[in-house]
């Protein structure tokens, strides 16, 4: 299965990640590279970006990357360090890169930057591979 078929199919089904604007910049085995405008809503009452939208956005490259052989894949474990502030009208990219792909686990580091390339945060998530396909073989009859 083509790992950019099966992740057009994931964001097809994911109302939050389209909410969030999300927009594909580069699919690979093991890797994507995604992207979204901050908007207005997105901020906190401070005036700076929500931390969950940096780490929602991380979340959604992870998935995309760990999913895209098409094995259904769950997050066991993910954490986030927040280095620069986010603010309305910033453009963020997160590139996620597998680092460790085993049979039942993979452990992926995502990187968020704005739009001058700065890094705004660092995150990394490890999943579980179900082993069940998030796309049915078109070819089984």
């Amino acid at each position: 299965m083509n790992p950019v078929s099966v992740v057009s199919h994931m964001l097809q089904n994911d109302p939050f990640s389209q909410w969030m604007g999300v927009e594909i910049l580069e699919i690979k085995e093991g890797y994507s590279k995604i992207k979204m405008i901050i908007r207005r809503e997105m901020s906190n009452g401070f005036g700076i970006v929500h931390g969950g939208i940096p780490f929602s956005l991380a979340d959604s490259a992870f998935a995309f990357a760990c999913n895209n052989r098409n094995n259904l894949s769950v997050a066991l474990d993910a954490n986030i360090n927040f280095t620069r502030p986010v603010n309305t009208g910033d453009v963020l990219t997160a590139e996620a890169k597998e680092i460790h792909n085993g049979k039942n686990t993979g452990v992926y580091l995502i990187t968020l930057t704005n739009q001058k390339n700065e890094t705004v945060a660092l995150f990394k998530g490890t999943c579980f591979r179900t082993g069940k396909k998030l796309i049915p073989d078109s070819t089984v009859q």
